[in-house]
């Protein structure tokens, strides 16, 4: 399976923060935005990964991220001209797909739970259709929102609705089989101009082969494009990190605990970021001072 983090759009909501640079590169508390969603990915067990930005943006995502070989993963990049729809994002990124499996965050999401890592697995794992997460939300009419029926099954989902059926949300990460280029081809620019992605998961509940699994308590998830929003996320993982005394979507300790990077590298990476926490951290976990886990499972 291969993955696309989304770190496009315009970010107006954040202005005059984001005039001058991506929303998806301004700090999260310790660290850049972009590390959450690729620390996703990471936990998914999804080593090929194309970041989609601007024309503006996309030099300085890789003057950051580099090839992503010293995370022991393989980065590309594609610029997205115009912001026309999360579904654009599998049309621009067809060739990179090459008829696999894909899943796609967007850059502006984070998400954090226990067990996280299983439940990303998992989905990666589903060899048919598509997978997307549902979370129960104040304000439903923002999203794209699910509708069950007295069996909890997926009866419909409509963006942004005046009266939403549900409180559940879909969140910004979704799971899809290889069909997913050729689906996201029928979607139809919405009254907006957009290739939503709303109606490409219509698509795969239409096939009968849409999985929404809901994210209960335990599960965090957070967007942050505006700008109470940005400043709740820093606060969450700073409360987080502060109780736990460990920082999360540390994407170097993901790529050494998937097997990905040597001990050697991780070492390495302690000694790049200096006297910072974030370096202490993966020195810490090179030394054995933190117990060692087959696999991620926060984020």
């Amino acid at each position: 399976m291969r993955g696309i983090i989304l770190a496009g759009g315009s970010g107006t909501r954040l202005y005059p923060l984001t005039t001058v640079t991506s929303k998806q590169l301004l700090p999260v508390y310790d660290k850049p935005m972009i590390y959450y969603p690729l620390s996703v990915l990471m936990m998914a067990g999804i080593n090929e990964i194309l970041i989609i930005s601007t024309p503006m943006d996309i030099g300085n995502f890789q003057r950051l991220l580099g090839d992503g070989s010293r995370y022991g993963i393989s980065l590309s990049y594609k610029v997205q001209p115009s912001p026309d729809g999360l579904a654009q994002a599998f049309i621009l990124g067809e060739d990179f797909i090459d008829g696999e499996p894909c899943a796609l965050v967007l850059g502006d999401n984070i998400f954090y739970g226990n067990g996280l890592g299983r439940t990303l697995r998992n989905a990666a794992g589903n060899q048919h259709g598509a997978t997307v997460f549902g979370y129960y939300v104040d304000d439903p009419e923002r999203y794209g929102v699910v509708e069950f029926d007295k069996d909890n099954k997926v009866v419909s989902i409509e963006e942004k609705p005046e009266h939403p059926a549900s409180n559940y949300a879909v969140t910004g990460l979704y799971f899809y089989d290889e069909r997913v280029t050729e689906f996201a081809k029928q979607v139809r620019p919405s009254a907006r101009g957009e290739l939503e992605i709303t109606d490409l998961n219509r698509l795969y509940l239409q096939d009968g082969s849409l999985c929404v699994q809901t994210l209960g308590r335990g599960y965090a998830w957070l967007d942050t494009g505006t700008m109470d929003s940005l400043y709740e996320a820093g606060e969450f993982v700073r409360t987080v990190q502060k109780a736990q005394g460990l920082p999360i979507a540390v994407v170097e300790e993901v790529a050494y605990e998937n097997g990905w990077i040597t001990r050697e590298e991780l070492v390495e990476a302690g000694q790049r970021y200096g006297k910072s926490p974030y370096g202490q951290h993966l020195l810490d976990v090179a030394n054995n001072k933190i117990i060692f886990k087959k696999h991620v499972d926060q984020a």
